[in-house]
Parts: structure tokens; sequence; C-alpha cells
């Protein structure tokens, strides 16, 4: 078997393995560890777990998602509901800063718009929100404040790399022009090169994150 094939079996296995995704409908592709998902799935929260069922398999370079959410009738609900729904589930994490994220549905898909101070706060909201019945889709476009000094960003990024066991951040140079950050280099996984950008994210001033490691 050529290793696209081997790649796509490996995929679809994990897909069958992961408990959160019914993977029946689900059609996989594979060349040159690019993956591409196609199909449907009855919630976003199952697309995303999909997508990242993907990730994890080794040779993976990147994941395309192509699955449509086509909700279960239980499933679907109007966008006045999904809103006030959104609304009471960020009030009630204590992860997302109070007032600071405004929603809009279209429907069943989520724009958040807005302005937080830590990437975290940022995955806090898209994470409290992929769960909930109706959502079909969510477009995060809330923006990190910058911060007054962002100097020294790329050292202690560094710094932060060496302190990881995960991989050899020999391998990963960082560039940042103010909060804008920039990795580049290879990772031995896919995992470790999400490991090296939430590294970067977690650096105070960082307001982006352009993450180009290369899975080798």
């Amino acid at each position: 078997m050529s290793h696209d094939s081997n790649l796509q079996s490996a995929v679809l296995a994990a897909l069958n393995w992961e408990p959160s995704v019914v993977a029946a409908h689900i059609g996989v592709t594979a060349q040159d560890g690019v993956v591409t998902l196609s199909g449907h799935v009855d919630s976003f929260v199952q697309k995303h777990a999909a997508e990242d069922a993907a990730r994890r398999v080794k040779g993976v370079r990147a994941v395309a998602g192509d699955l449509d959410v086509q909700l279960a009738f239980d499933h679907q609900r109007t966008d006045d509901e999904i809103a006030a729904a959104a609304l009471e589930r960020l009030s009630w994490d204590v992860a997302v800063p109070s007032d600071t994220i405004r929603l809009e549905v279209d429907h069943g898909w989520v724009t958040m718009t807005g302005q937080v101070t830590w990437h975290f706060q940022k995955e806090a909201a898209e994470q409290a929100l992929r769960p909930l019945a109706g959502v079909v889709g969510i477009s995060d476009q809330i923006v990190i404040a910058p911060r007054v000094s962002a100097s020294n960003i790329s050292d202690d990024i560094m710094h932060a790399l060496h302190r990881s066991w995960f991989f050899d951040p020999r391998t990963i140079t960082v560039t940042a022009q103010g909060g804008d950050i920039r990795l580049t280099g290879t990772a031995s996984s896919w995992h470790d090169r999400q490991v090296a950008a939430e590294t970067a994210w977690a650096a105070p001033g960082a307001t982006s994150v352009e993450n180009d490691i290369r899975v080798a």
C-alpha cells in the first residue's frame, strides 16, 4: 500500500475509535500528508472532534475540514434560542471576562466579536459554544488587546520552549514584531507543533501567532 493509502486507513481507524464521532458518514482522502474529511456529521462539536482526531494521527501534516453539519431534528434551534443559550453559557464561564464578547447568529452560524486580554480567554469562549444545540459553525473574530510593552517577547518564548520536553526547541525559530509572533522550523508531530503555538500564545503581549512550523 502507498503512504497515502496507509494514512487514509489510519485516519479512518482513528475516527472509528473516537467515541464522540459517528464515522459512518465521513469520507477520508489523503495526499502527501494532507487529509481531507468529507461527508456530514450531526453537530458542530462532532465536526471539531473529527478534525482533532485526524490531526492526532502520525503522518498527518494538515487537515482540510470539508464536513457539513446536518443537525438532527432534536438538535435544531432558532437563532434567538441559540443566541440566548450562548450568552448564558458565556456568563457562567469564569475563563471568559464578563461583558467582553458580542454574538450574532445567522441560521445557526455564530459570529463572536469583542476584545480580550489573553488567547486562552478567546479559546474558552469558542469552546463554551461548540457543544450548544443548533450551532452549525463558529466564526471567531475576537481580538486580543495589545499590551503597552512586548519587548523581548521572542526571547521569552524561546526560554519557555526550552522548558518543554515535548520537542527539541533548537528546531524552532521565533520572530516577533510587537505582539505578532511567527514560528518557523520543524516538529516531529502535529501535537508538538501545537505545543509550540500554545507556548507562544501564553507569552505576555502576544496578539497573534503565525504557526509555520512543518511536521517532518
